[in-house]
């Protein structure tokens, strides 16, 4: 078996059609290893190859066994590739058979990007349950709020059953407090059933510190450089074919074995690659691979805290080939238009000057100084087209970044809110909510783990409070350990039928259907947009043009009346919709037809009117 057939598999174990098990391992710290596997501890020698890597072919292990690796005598430790660790991270490994599983979703089709409406959810606090069997019972509710794809926060297994998931130390898991791996196929092929796409958040920047026993292996990590949160994954040193396989293996995974249609990579800035073909791009190139095989169209996400349109570019460009990118600057320059605080990296951010320049050009900052970083930063997006960039009003991490996890709901006015909400859906930009948001959930979301190891504990109840010293903010944030924390941080859905959250969830569901119905709101147009502020007024006008379709939208972000003007007298306007309605418990009825001329838009409001030009 040459080099190239052993970085054509799947490491860990993998099941044939007829039952016998391959086994792929990368160990070249190892002189012997050995799988251990059932109850009697039965071990089995795997075969030396090149380049560091054992294989096994065996009819002796089957799907439901717990095994784990022997190096050297040493061990057992859990499979580095496990995709079931039933009793969590210090426990043996499940052998998983994903080929098992019958899937109904043949004639699934991935919605075009620019079509993605994405609700990101947290498995564990989704639902009371906290499972993917609870998210199920919940697929019915998101059909009928309109959104058609679910961006779930990562799910590959941490220490205990409380997590954001950024811990997670073995990629290819999937969590057991969740359900595990079957689990998820179920979830996803309901998914499918009922039109919703599943975007999986995955971290390739670094592992979680507890349980994580890939140094034990191999060469996973490097010295060169370094992340905030943890040793970086070494792709560009020594050894580093090796650990580039058995992630790019990982993302391929996803899509062929549990159908995922989109992956969310997790702060890719954190990514150290300086080789020729960066582990972006070759992710890209093997992804496209599979898809010529499967007829299936799969998406790559990146978030990243880089206004660097490299990401984004076609590999042909001299891109890396990501399909899009989260724009935090849009929603940075959102908060700070709703009057709430400039301290850390809200800082740099003008309120409606940077709201205004982030519709019009994605970017605030494009090759702009940055007071908040003391240099220069960014590049302009020209050229890159609005459904490569994902917006958000709110997120998990912009939730749970503050101190006591207070969400947008307990910031601002409810006026506002709605202001906020609307502003993301009438930019030319993929719309992201955040679980709970459509009808203002009052709970806040917090961070919490939780690590069994006291030290480790100890130094992330440190961590958090270190963190917040750039935001000046006194007192102390909740303990990230106690299941106060996780449980305070779930959604009430009793709230839905109660005003006045039921009235919010009404106008989220009246935007998507917006969002949907009209063209020049569904198309991702960045250049038929303008957006002109009045600094003083605090106030945007955005026009948007698509086809024979005109928009107008006024958005308010002052506590006192506004006088706009409503351009081309030759017009006929029909108001699409305004927040201040009495019908979305607002001060002001906007009149449903307007000529061109003065109107006066309440405070903290939305509104927006639209014209078909007549041929």
């Amino acid at each position: 078996m040459n080099y190239e057939d052993l970085l054509a598999m799947r490491p860990g174990i993998t099941f044939s059609e007829d039952g016998e098990a391959q086994v792929l391992l990368w160990a070249p710290k190892a002189e012997k290893v050995q799988v251990q596997f059932g109850k009697e501890g039965n071990a089995l020698d795997l075969e030396q190859r090149d380049y560091g890597f054992w294989t096994l072919q065996t009819r002796a292990l089957w799907p439901g066994d717990r095994y784990g690796f022997l190096l050297d005598r040493k061990g057992p430790f859990p499979d580095p590739a496990t995709l079931y660790q039933p009793e969590g991270v210090h426990a043996p490994s499940e052998a998983f058979d994903v080929l098992k599983f019958q899937w109904t979703d043949r004639n699934w089709k991935n919605p075009a990007m620019k079509d993605y409406i994405i609700y990101e959810v947290h498995t564990g606090t989704f639902t009371p349950e906290g499972t993917f069997e609870a998210m199920e019972a919940k697929l019915d509710y998101l059909v009928a709020l309109g959104v058609n794809a679910i961006e779930i926060m990562p799910l590959s297994q941490f220490a205990g059953g409380r997590n954001w998931g950024y811990d997670g130390v073995f990629p290819y898991s999937v969590q057991d407090s969740y359900g595990g791996p079957e689990a998820l196929q179920r979830l996803v092929n309901a998914c499918h059933k009922k039109g919703i796409a599943v975007v999986l958040d995955m971290v390739y920047n670094h592992l979680g510190p507890e349980g994580n026993v890939l140094s034990h292996f191999g060469h996973y990590f490097t010295d060169k450089y370094h992340t905030p949160w943890g040793d970086a994954i070494n792709f560009d040193d020594a050894w580093s074919d090796a650990v580039r396989h058995y992630f790019v293996q990982n993302a391929l995974m996803w899509f062929r074995d549990f159908h995922i249609d989109a992956l969310r990579l997790d702060a890719v800035h954190a990514i150290k690659d300086f080789g020729p073909v960066h582990i972006l791009q070759e992710i890209r190139q093997q992804v496209d691979m599979l898809a010529r095989g499967t007829g299936k169209e799969h998406y790559l996400i990146v978030e990243m805290d880089l206004n660097d349109t490299r990401f984004v570019k076609p590999i042909e460009a001299g891109g890396y080939g990501m399909h899009a990118q989260w724009i935090d600057e849009f929603h940075h320059a959102l908060r700070v238009s709703s009057g709430q605080e400039r301290s850390g990296y809200y800082s740099d951010f003008e309120g409606v000057a940077s709201l205004a320049k982030s519709l019009r050009d994605a970017y605030v900052f494009d090759g702009i100084y940055s007071d908040h970083r003391k240099r220069k930063f960014g590049v302009k997006a020209d050229g890159i087209p609005g459904q490569q960039f994902i917006v958000f009003s709110q997120n998990h991490d912009h939730i749970g970044n503050r101190m006591l996890g207070e969400r947008t709901s307990q910031l601002v006015s409810f006026e506002m809110q709605k202001l906020l909400a609307g502003t993301v859906f009438v930019s030319p930009f993929i719309p992201l909510l955040f679980m709970g948001e459509e009808w203002a959930e009052p709970n806040p979301f917090q961070y919490f783990v939780s690590h069994t190891e006291e030290e480790l504990a100890e130094a992330v109840r440190k961590g958090r409070k270190s963190e917040f010293a750039a935001f000046h903010l006194e007192g102390e944030a909740p303990d990230p350990v106690a299941i106060s924390t996780f449980e305070n941080s779930k959604p009430q859905w009793a709230l839905i039928d109660q005003q006045p959250h039921r009235t919010m969830l009404h106008y989220y569901r009246k935007w998507i259907a917006l969002r949907k119905s009209e063209a020049v709101l569904h198309e991702c147009d960045r250049d038929g947009l303008s957006a002109e502020v009045f600094e003083e007024k605090e106030l945007i006008t955005v026009q948007r043009v698509w086809g024979r379709q005109h928009l107008v939208a006024f958005l308010n972000f002052s506590k006192s009346p506004q006088e706009v003007l409503l351009p081309f007298e030759h017009l006929q306007w029909h108001k699409l919709i305004a927040s201040s309605d009495p019908a979305w418990n607002g001060i002001q009825e906007m009149p449903a037809l307007a000529g061109a001329g003065a109107l006066s838009v309440a405070p903290e409001s939305i509104t927006v009117y639209i014209n078909t030009i007549n041929s």
